[in-house]
């Protein structure tokens, strides 16, 4: 969702700048590229340590809650898709192929980007925190085609971060990696890479090799 789907990577920096001044300190790229694609119970930990001791003593539970509570506020005007999105989204549909919504957020994100999207053609969606293990765990992608009915193998899973593309992977997916971060990292082998998901068509999906 966040960086592939939609341009939220830019809102969450916002946040994450917000969240670094009330500690005195500066939010830097290199610190994003090091939490993108990650679940809020995995995130912010490493935010609080590479805050470093301004943040010492710091509670995950209220950092988490003040960064939700902010991310709701600032999608509340709306959050933009990314090139290529709707496109490959409403095609995908007219072809009749399932899709799910698999994300690092938590529900109550998921929602509020759903909410200003009344016409998605998402039949499932999976949020951060409703699975027990997060990306680069393969359970988020394993239980989204489970929910479709689908096998995981028969699945091209997009993403925007190294956490996601290992995730999708590991259940059996083919992988498209799309990056929204500079320094997300590199594709690894079996990857598919992408700049944009303009780049992504049915026909190009269907011309993937079978193994």
């Amino acid at each position: 969702m966040d960086g592939l789907l939609v341009d939220s990577e830019p809102i969450w920096t916002v946040a994450e700048h917000e969240l670094f001044a009330r500690w005195g300190q500066q939010f830097t790229p290199v610190m994003k590229a090091a939490i993108v694609g990650q679940r809020m119970d995995v995130a912010v930990p490493k935010l609080i340590s590479l805050a470093g001791p301004a943040a010492a003593g710091a509670d995950v539970t209220e950092v988490t809650a003040w960064l939700l509570a902010r991310m709701v506020e600032l999608f509340g005007d709306g959050v933009p898709l990314q090139p290529g999105a709707q496109v490959l989204l409403a095609n995908l549909a007219t072809a009749g192929v399932p899709q799910a919504l698999v994300s690092s957020s938590f529900r109550v994100l998921v929602d509020a980007v759903l909410r200003g999207l009344p016409d998605h053609p998402f039949a499932v969606s999976v949020a951060g925190d409703e699975v027990a293990r997060s990306k680069p765990d393969p359970e988020p992608y394993a239980l989204a085609a489970k929910k479709l009915d689908v096998a995981a193998t028969d699945c091209v899973v997009l993403e925007d971060s190294p956490a996601g593309c290992r995730a999708g992977a590991a259940a059996g997916a083919r992988v498209v990696y799309c990056p929204s971060v500079v320094g997300s990292g590199a594709p690894e082998p079996g990857w598919r890479y992408v700049h944009n998901l303009q780049a992504v068509s049915l026909s190009w999906l269907s011309a993937w090799p079978v193994d």
